[in-house]
């Protein structure tokens, strides 16, 4: 019997400009797995601390008698321009998954794969997981594990024009052989798609 394993990478940290005055840094989760908790065996998607933030509340408001890891502190003197703090945030982000990722109750909560797996915010991972959208978590995590967009309704939208080029959603992967280079290389967003 093959040994259950779960690698999670936190990786690549990028600011990212939210207005004129704002930016923020956002970090690349890279998942590969061969266990059955998982829909998809490896993804790639990019997460901003804020979003861990949340994610830690929900996990901890299901799962009341488990002791969650902490999060990398949240402290006021947090320089993005400092690459020691943003690589200690990056480790502690990476240590909180791992130790979250071991524990079965945490990995049956739909919202932690929709985390790990798409770029859905957190918004509709909630109504994803309270059944209020058309497609279901394993649909999400088939359809926007390695979009770097995040909405994926408006997507939606404009897709259905041009559907009949590709009604089939898994062309996009199937380019990707299970092979060492396209698990390190496999998730660089395209520089076409940086524009956005």
């Amino acid at each position: 019997h093959l040994q259950e394993f779960v690698t999670v990478l936190v990786r690549d940290p990028r600011t990212q400009k939210e207005d004129s005055w704002h930016s923020y840094i956002d970090y690349e989760i890279f998942i590969h797995t061969n266990s059955m908790c998982f829909t998809r065996k490896t993804s790639c998607v990019r997460r901003r601390f804020r979003e861990f933030v949340w994610l830690r509340q929900r996990l901890q408001s299901n799962a009341v008698l488990i002791q969650l890891p902490e999060l990398p502190s949240k402290t006021p003197f947090f320089n993005m321009n400092n690459p020691h703090h943003v690589d200690h945030r990056r480790q502690g982000l990476q240590e909180f998954l791992e130790k979250i990722l071991q524990d079965a109750l945490l990995l049956s909560d739909s919202r932690l794969h929709l985390f790990l797996q798409t770029q859905l915010s957190p918004e509709d991972i909630e109504a994803c997981v309270s059944g209020q959208t058309k497609y279901s978590v394993a649909d999400a995590i088939h359809k926007f594990a390695s979009l770097n967009r995040r909405f994926p309704i408006e997507d939606e939208e404009r897709k259905k024009g041009e559907n009949d080029a590709d009604s089939d959603s898994e062309s996009s992967s199937s380019g990707l052989r299970p092979s060492d280079d396209s698990i390190s290389c496999g998730c660089k967003p395209s520089p076409a798609s940086e524009e956005s």
